[in-house]
């Protein structure tokens, strides 16, 4: 696993659902223990998905989100 990447292909509803609940989860107390393998892991994806989908910094942010929401339960 020396530098091994994988790429992980999501539509961008999908993105936008896992950063709300990346997110949420990430402030939530079920979060992982801080300094945690996994506590990394949850920020590094988040702050990925934070640098390609401008839509969190959108003033519609939440009609977004619920268009996202919408279209991944219906796909």
């Amino acid at each position: 696993m020396n530098g091994d990447r994988i790429d992980l292909p999501l539509t961008k509803a999908e993105a936008l659902v896992l950063f709300e609940w990346l997110s949420n989860l990430d402030a939530s107390t079920s979060a992982p223990p801080e300094g945690s393998p996994e506590q990394k892991v949850l920020w590094q994806v988040e702050a990925l998905l934070e640098r390609v989908l401008p839509e969190p910094l959108d003033p519609k942010y939440l009609e977004f989100l619920e268009q996202a929401r919408r279209t991944v339960l219906s796909t």
